[in-house]
């Protein structure tokens, strides 16, 4: 009797070469099972396995807004958005890699 097994979105994620390679976290690690979590309905367990993603989801949806219907102050809001998605990133990865 042979049993199946419902595929789910992490039998698709990529690998993280850096882990692969060097042993260490990249700064993009974590994005993609936040987002399947998202997918999933488990939005506080997304943020704290990426904390950048909501404010990613935010960046790409003014981006796209913006590319389809032009809007008066974009350009601030996209580029707040932007140091605000470095800062988290950065300080994700500081935590991950030397506080954790």
């Amino acid at each position: 009797m042979k049993f199946y097994r419902m595929m789910s979105l992490e039998d698709y994620m990529l690998p993280c070469i850096n882990k692969k390679i060097f042993g260490l976290d990249c700064m993009g690690c974590g994005m993609q099972r936040s987002l399947a979590l998202i997918l999933e309905g488990d939005l506080i367990a997304a943020f704290y396995m990426y904390p950048a993603i909501y404010s990613l989801i935010a960046l790409l949806g003014v981006i796209l807004l913006n590319y389809f219907r032009n809007f008066k102050h974009a350009y601030k809001i996209i580029i707040t958005l932007a140091v605000v998605n470095a800062v988290l990133i950065l300080g994700n990865f500081i935590y991950k890699t030397f506080l954790n």
